[in-house]
């Protein structure tokens, strides 16, 4: 298979953009936050931080850029991380990647090249949802991949919430074909359920992996969309619940459920275990953990 650098560049700029448009918009809101709660504090401002990976034998094997903001007056915790790593799959991710996809000549070639973009935001008001987005493209000698989707987490449902989140990566995803939506809209249902709680860990979003139909633009536009839907599928739901005031009660529910993003992203997420897997930067990958969280 070709090395395809071309593509893998496109696809990493790409990813770098949506980023600069996430972090712009998140600061905004921040900045906009006239009325209601914590209106008196400080807007939250974004730390960035340069990731490196290295190679089993020191050498240089990529890395990225770790923005997380913390205490914002919206935003209690927000991580938008980038990344490009490349080298050698190790041999336990190699026998995780080949028991799942099957790519033969994986041991005798097991070079890969990954690059994405991964946000979580938890908020400071119960009423504003928490969530989570990322696209993302793999590379092997022997096989190419797109993966990502988001999915809102609110600790406070609110029916007309949930519904705008999902008409609007509808919307987004009906130009790739109308099966689109309802097959990645099952497959977030099926990938971010908690079988220990027996429970879906928000109220669901789209999620896709292993996206290769052949036509690399084809999904790579698929992609691009996942990510263009985020900001309007989330944004105004913030703008309209950051003003709302909130209980003890209502704080408590959220530091609970928080608790199942824990357990979730711990146990059961994939991009954490090929992280850590991979000798990423471990504050990178463990970012996306609520800055607190309670179990009962």
């Amino acid at each position: 298979m070709a090395h395809m650098d071309t593509e893998k560049t496109q696809a990493a700029q790409w990813f770098r953009d949506l980023r600069d448009q996430i972090v712009a918009a998140f600061e905004g809101l921040e900045e906009s936050h006239a009325a209601g709660p914590l209106t008196d504090q400080p807007a939250g401002r974004f730390d960035v931080t340069q990731t490196k990976r290295a190679a089993a034998d020191g050498g240089d094997a990529g890395g990225g850029m770790m923005s997380v903001m913390r205490g914002g007056r919206v935003f209690e915790k927000v991580g938008v991380n980038i990344s490009t790593v490349y080298g050698e799959l190790g041999e336990r991710a190699q026998m995780a990647m080949a028991a799942r996809k099957g790519i033969p000549g994986m041991k005798e070639d097991p070079r890969f090249w990954a690059s994405g973009i991964s946000l979580v935001a938890h908020m400071q008001n119960p009423h504003c949802p928490a969530v989570h987005m990322n696209t993302r493209m793999f590379w092997t000698p022997h096989a190419w991949w797109f993966g990502g989707g988001s999915d809102l987490n609110p600790c406070l449902e609110y029916d007309e919430d949930t519904a705008h989140f999902h008409a609007t990566q509808k919307a987004h995803l009906d130009p790739h074909g109308e099966a689109q939506y309802p097959r990645l809209k099952a497959w977030a249902d099926e990938y971010f359920y908690i079988p220990h709680r027996k429970r879906a860990r928000g109220v669901g979003g789209i999620f896709m992996d292993d996206q290769c139909s052949g036509d690399w633009a084809s999904d790579f536009a698929l992609t691009q969309d996942i990510g263009k839907a985020f900001l309007p599928a989330y944004v105004p739901l913030i703008e309209k619940r950051r003003v709302q005031d909130w209980t003890e009660a209502d704080k408590d529910a959220q530091l609970v459920h928080r608790g199942l993003y824990a357990e979730y992203n711990l146990v059961y997420d994939r991009g954490t275990k090929f992280g850590l897997e991979t000798g990423h930067d471990a504050d990178a990958v463990l970012m996306s953990l609520p800055p607190l969280a309670k179990w009962h």
